[in-house]
């Protein structure tokens, strides 16, 4: 069991009425939770996934939806997200489902920065406080009040235009997505390996973030379509504004790894994760390169970008082709293979 979900059990006492969790990862605690069920929120598409075989327990996937009425709920949990303007969009959002006088509980292992989280709780609600601090984590509480309905997604999004190749574009950003507000060196190593080439479609960008790279492809190649994929609530909304702000084409859609996808593609591309909150973890993009080959055509390329370290050469080779090196750096490296 996760620490933080153990942390809450030990606390349970705290909560009554209708429940809301969100950020819960395992649903196996809910049956020792006292009160009502009531929403399960995650930006986890796979975990969204998982839980719509749960009867009692409506599952909400991200922070936008009828679901997530106004006063709705008596107690709210909010487990710490891995940036500070993400937990500042829960925090809204507990206030927002949860009635005047109700209670909410942020809950954080001090590896996440629930110290700086209890900092961030206290400016809505200056009178929280730490009721405990066991396995690694603390849990803080604060007493819901009038006033803190009103949530709206689209306040929180934002802006910033992006230039490469010279191509600009328009990129949606919200709390808690994948380098909000500037390219990232990755990215932009990637797309410059696309300069001078002719592409042809259909594409689909894995784990697409802001739809950077989907957008740039499209707008490079007039009448390129390319999907796109991505596991984070926010990516999938953002991807899709991106697309519509530079009216490109392409479907986007939530999806663990490449489970929702079942078309075939000429190139695969992407700017994998490595990171599981603040965790390194390299599982995703392993699944990807394991399951990537069902979904290329036959002689269709697979291209991605990766921190130097990692170990995805050997993988690619292994379940693609053989890997090569289109560019590096010390940081960087840009690989490329053919479906045999």
């Amino acid at each position: 069991m996760l620490n933080t979900h153990d942390v809450l059990l030990r606390n349970r006492e705290h909560l009554n009425g209708r429940l809301a969790l969100i950020g819960l990862v395992d649903a196996s605690i809910l049956g020792q939770l006292p009160g009502e069920p009531g929403l399960l929120v995650t930006d986890h598409a796979g975990i969204h996934e998982q839980w719509q075989a749960l009867t009692d327990w409506p599952s909400v996937f991200g922070y936008d939806g009828p679901a997530l009425a106004a006063d709705s709920v008596d107690s709210v949990v909010v487990f710490m997200p891995k940036s500070r303007q993400e937990l500042e969009l829960r925090l809204a959002l507990a206030g927002h489902l949860t009635r005047a006088g109700g209670t909410l509980l942020l809950i954080g292992e001090k590896k996440e920065g629930i110290a700086g989280g209890a900092r961030v709780l206290q400016f809505p609600y200056p009178d929280a406080y730490k009721v405990d601090s066991a396995r690694h984590c603390q849990v803080w509480m604060a007493t819901v009040p009038a006033g803190m309905t009103g949530f709206n997604l689209s306040a929180w999004r934002n802006w910033h235009v992006i230039r490469a190749g010279g191509i600009e574009l328009d990129v949606a950003g919200l709390p808690g997505i994948f380098s909000d507000g500037r390219l990232d060196a990755g990215t932009e190593q990637l797309l410059a390996s696309f300069e001078g080439e002719t592409l042809v479609g259909p594409v689909l960008d894995f784990a697409c973030g802001a739809g950077v790279v989907g957008a740039w492809l499209a707008r490079k190649v007039p009448d390129l379509t390319v999907d796109a994929v991505d596991v984070q609530f926010q990516a999938v909304a953002c991807a899709r504004e991106t697309y519509a702000r530079n009216h490109v084409k392409g479907e986007i859609r939530p999806s663990d790894g490449l489970a929702a996808v079942t078309g075939h593609y000429r190139l695969l591309v992407s700017n994998p994760p490595f990171h599981t909150g603040v965790k390194t973890d390299t599982t995703m993009t392993e699944a990807f390169l394991r399951d990537a080959a069902r979904h290329l055509q036959s002689g269709g390329e697979l291209r991605i970008v990766a921190n130097s370290f990692l170990p995805y050469p050997e993988l690619i080779k292994r379940y693609i082709g053989p890997c090569e090196t289109l560019s590096e750096d010390r940081k960087f490296s840009v690989y490329r293979a053919f479906r045999r």
